[in-house]
């Protein structure tokens, strides 16, 4: 099975009922622990809501550059898919 697509098996990381500020150390160390994992492709759950937790995590990812790419997951759009660039 290629290792580019989102599975059942896939890491998630669940950050309801996180506050605007927890959310980014949560999302950098799983983007750190993912990338020496060599996990290609890693999901967070943030929710539908209001969009403030969904904002927050795009933010912090469009400025990471171990992140190839991330969009909404189009089953799902309270959970965020990223792409990983782990041949660093």
């Amino acid at each position: 099975m290629p290792s580019d697509i989102l599975t059942s098996k896939s890491p998630r990381l669940d950050v309801h009922g996180e506050t605007y500020d927890s959310v980014s150390l949560y999302v950098t160390q799983f983007i750190i622990d993912n990338v020496k994992l060599k996990n290609r492709v890693i999901a967070i759950v943030h929710g539908k809501g209001e969009g403030i937790l969904k904002n927050r995590v795009h933010e912090l990812l469009k400025k990471d550059k171990r992140v190839v790419k991330y969009y909404l997951n189009n089953w799902n759009i309270g959970e965020t898919i990223i792409e990983l660039n782990i041949d660093k």
